[in-house]
This record gives C-alpha cells, sequence and structure tokens, in this order.
C-alpha cells in the first residue's frame, strides 16, 4: 500500500484563525482537547511534517462555506485560498468545494469552475450550518450539478457539537436523510462524514442499502469509533469505509497511530486507509 489519503481536512492556519474562519470558538477547542499551543492555527508547512510523520500522502482539503453567508456567524474559507495551497502543493492536497445553497445559480457556477479550472475533485455539504437536512429540496440543483460533473459530495451526518457559542445550530443530518438522495440520484456517490454519531448503525444501514453511499471515520478518534463501525469497516462494508481526521478535530499522527491499534486485516486496511478514496474520489486520474 503506498500512503494514506485524509479526506477531511479543514484549513487551520493563522490566517483563517485570525480572520475567523474556522467556526470554533475557545470553548470548543478546549472540549475537543486541542493542545493549547496549536489553538491559534498551524502553518501548511507544519501540517505536511504531521502527515508524513503519520505516513499520509494527499489530505482533501475543504473550502468551506458553513452556511448562509448572510446570516451572523456564517463563514466560508474562498475556493481561490484553498486552490493556491494545493496549486503550491500539489503531491499532497487535493480541493473540495463547500455548498451553500442559498447562493442559487451564483453558486452552481461556482462549483463548476472550482472542478472545472481549479481541479477540485468533489464537494462538500454542512447540512447543520445551512440548518436543513441532507435531503432538502434546496440542495437538489447542487446534487445534479455533481452528478453532471462526475464528482462525489461529502456532508456530515448525525449530531454536530456547539461550535460557537454565538450560534448553536441544530442537528439535522440523520443519516437516514441519505435515502430519498440516493434514491433520487442514484449516479451521485454521496458520502456521510463523522460516522453518523449517535447513529452509526444508521449510518451503516444507508451504506449497506445503497451502492452509491458511503460513509468515513472522521472526527472522532479511532478508539472512540463505535464496535458496530469498526466490525462494517473490517468485514462486509470494507469497499464502503474512507479515513478522514476532520483536521483540526483530530490529529493525523494520532489517528493513524490510533487506527493500527484497531486490527484491521490488512485488505480491508488498505481499502479503508487508501484506495477507497482513490476510487471515489478518482484520484487516480
Amino acid at each position: 500500500m503506498s500512503g494514506i489519503i485524509d479526506i477531511v481536512v479543514n484549513l487551520f492556519t493563522p490566517q483563517e484563525v485570525e480572520l475567523g474562519q474556522t467556526g470554533l470558538d475557545e470553548d470548543f477547542k478546549k472540549q475537543v482537547r486541542m493542545p493549547a499551543e496549536m489553538r491559534g492555527g498551524v502553518t501548511i508547512p507544519d501540517y505536511i511534517k504531521k502527515m508524513d510523520q503519520a505516513g499520509i500522502e494527499r489530505s482533501l482539503l475543504i473550502a468551506v462555506r458553513a452556511g448562509d453567508i448572510r446570516v451572523p456567524e456564517s463563514f466560508e474559507i474562498p475556493y481561490e485560498r484553498v486552490y493556491d495551497v494545493c496549486r503550491q502543493n500539489p503531491d499532497r492536497f487535493s480541493g473540495l468545494a463547500g455548498v451553500d445553497p442559498f447562493r442559487g445559480m451564483e453558486g452552481l457556477n461556482d462549483l463548476e469552475t472550482a472542478v472545472k479550472e481549479y481541479g477540485f475533485v468533489g464537494a462538500h455539504l454542512y447540512p447543520h450550518w445551512c440548518e436543513l437536512p441532507p435531503n432538502h429540496r434546496k440542495y437538489y440543483p447542487y446534487y445534479a450539478k455533481c452528478c453532471e460533473l462526475g464528482i462525489p459530495i461529502m456532508m456530515q451526518v448525525g449530531h454536530n457539537l456547539i461550535y460557537s457559542k454565538n450560534r448553536r445550530l441544530p442537528s439535522v443530518g440523520k443519516p437516514i436523510y441519505l435515502d430519498q438522495v440516493a434514491i433520487d440520484f442514484p449516479e451521485l456517490k454521496l458520502i456521510g462524514i463523522h460516522i453518523g454519531i449517535p447513529w452509526a448503525e444508521e449510518m451503516i444501514s444507508m451504506c449497506w442499502k445503497h451502492e452509491n453511499v458511503y460513509t468515513a471515520g472522521d472526527a472522532y478518534a479511532p478508539k472512540y469509533w463505535p464496535e458496530a463501525f469498526i466490525h462494517y469497516a473490517n468485514s462486509y462494508g470494507k469497499h464502503k469505509v474512507m479515513f478522514g481526521t476532520d483536521w483540526p478535530v483530530i490529529d493525523p499522527i494520532r489517528a493513524v497511530d490510533e487506527f493500527n491499534n484497531l486490527n484491521f486485516k490488512d485488505s480491508s486496511k488498505e481499502l479503508v486507509l487508501r484506495e477507497n478514496a482513490m476510487r471515489v474520489f478518482n484520484l487516480d486520474k
């Protein structure tokens, strides 16, 4: 097996922290036990050193669009910023285009530009920031555009925490809401990230039912992954699970070390850590 693919990574440099483009307040950083010396951000060169130590070959970097930008506490990281990082480090990063369904045709055109001109390999959606479940009709034009462009879309499923006390977001991402989307868009690769906790078995059921639904073990340290999820990833679901960290929530070095302690079969390990992501995101192209 070659290097690991981390499919869920956020920009968390001093620039994003200073500009308020992380969505995380100090209380959340303490809640997830983020080291104090890291809370001001980590530069790209220092993050690449973490990738090297963890054996991560490539990280998929999210150009976040966290909800309707007209609503207080919503934020975005410009596509151009992520494109610039990817362009400077083409062997280490690929971009993911954040979706804001409130931007109409402008957002659809942006998504097409991100894929066709910037080389982004997928789309990313935060349903809770939009306060709309994944099966809401406002997302459907974006799902259709992803089909047209031949890219997958990932989205947070499960509950969400209080990232900032200035805006408490509802948990609208039950995995079962992917059911109708998968039926309506059988050509679209849907990835429910964050395991679906506390509905991990519901997420597994969606992956088992639909050939176009996948999941990822990110945002939770592997030693805390539910037993059902570990069993699924190491057996009959080994073709449906991918590796991620949701950096800066989980440190990549810790994530890989803990994953290696889960005693995965070699065949399952290779699929989860690399080959599934290579296939789903067409990274070999």
